[in-house]
């Protein structure tokens, strides 16, 4: 199985059918989109696009109520984010709060910076080195837990931490960003994909938020033209639609609770995580991730193992938020399968 979900073309070659055949419960995009293609019919793409991102950016700013006194730098999606980040940060000791993404490890690896990990199911409130970068993913992934952060910002702010939270999945809750602390704490940054919940994993934009000057230095490094003219319009149209975020919001918490009942019925799994986000994960009682996806695969059904977690293991499956039409689909085949 992938270590990343999303990978239809692999799997639909597996199958021998098309990607568009494939059920994917490996992804956590979103699965409806926010723009009408028609809204974008008269985009000329023959100028180069603004090097600087200014109306892209204006529009950033309006739909997350930034003030004035911080910054943001927009990336070809929130990986290019995170490694453009650290790389420029350079820190010495790195803390991860596991499980979480995969990329940020990857990057550390490069850096050759000391990676300190913090099992945040188990020790939440463990000492942290003292000048170290923390890095919190908040909604969590790969099970979702929205966390309420004021206690842990005060214990890395004691410990003098560059603070790097990754808020990709926030937007599917109603909880407040830490983008509101920024002016009072130079070292804090926030991370934000807009491709989740957006429901666009073609349209790569991510972006960073933080204080002016360290947001000016790091935008020093950066090549121009990272985004094109066509991704750049379809995102600003994105974040014009007021309607869509409540909408998606109520409907994720609706499709949510049906897609954690589904697995509930299956009696399939020993835990079944609360979630917050655009997903559900379960622990398995007794077969493992792998035998749960060829058994789906009759199905043309993918999900998310996610043995590829620190402190998680094959027992652990992620499925995400899909459809009211595609979670039946989902029932019927654990009930036809194990029933």
């Amino acid at each position: 199985m992938s270590l990343h979900g999303g990978n239809i073309y692999a799997f639909a070659k597996q199958l021998h059918c098309l990607p568009s055949d494939i059920i994917d419960f490996s992804s956590n995009i979103h699965f409806e989109q926010a723009v009408n293609w028609r809204d974008l019919s008269n985009l000329n793409l023959i100028p180069y696009a603004d090097p600087h991102y200014a109306d892209l950016k204006q529009a950033i700013k309006r739909r997350y109520a930034l003030t004035e006194n911080v910054e943001l730098e927009i990336f070809n999606g929130a990986s290019a984010a995170i490694f453009s980040l650290l790389r420029f940060l350079k820190p010495n000791d790195l803390v991860f709060y596991a499980p979480l993404y995969g990329e940020y490890a990857k990057v550390a690896k490069e850096l050759n910076t000391t990676i300190h990990t913090i099992n945040r199911f188990d020790n939440l409130s463990a000492p942290v080195p003292e000048n170290s970068t923390v890095i919190f993913v908040n909604p969590s992934t790969p099970d979702g837990k929205c966390y309420e952060m004021s206690e842990l910002f005060q214990h890395w702010k004691a410990a003098n931490c560059t603070v790097i939270v990754d808020e990709s999945f926030l937007d599917f809750c109603d909880a407040p960003s830490m983008s509101e602390f920024i002016a009072d704490y130079e070292k804090l940054f926030i991370v934000k994909s807009l491709c989740k919940f957006y429901g666009c994993a073609g349209v790569r934009i991510g972006f960073v938020v933080g204080e002016i000057e360290p947001i000016s230095k790091l935008r020093f490094f950066e090549p121009a033209w990272k985004l094109s003219s066509f991704d750049m319009a379809y995102m600003q149209e994105a974040l014009k639609n007021i309607a869509f975020i409540e909408r998606t919001q109520n409907e994720t918490t609706r499709l949510r609770a049906m897609l954690k009942q589904v697995l509930i019925d299956s009696n399939l799994f020993e835990k079944i995580y609360d979630c917050s986000a655009n997903f559900v994960l379960g622990h398995l009682q007794t077969i493992d991730g792998e035998n749960l996806q060829t058994e789906l695969a009759r199905f043309r059904i993918l999900v998310r193992n996610c043995e590829s977690f620190d402190d998680l293991d094959n027992q652990d499956v992620r499925f995400a938020v899909k459809s009211k039409t595609h979670i039946e689909q989902l029932a019927h085949a654990l009930e036809t399968i194990y029933g």
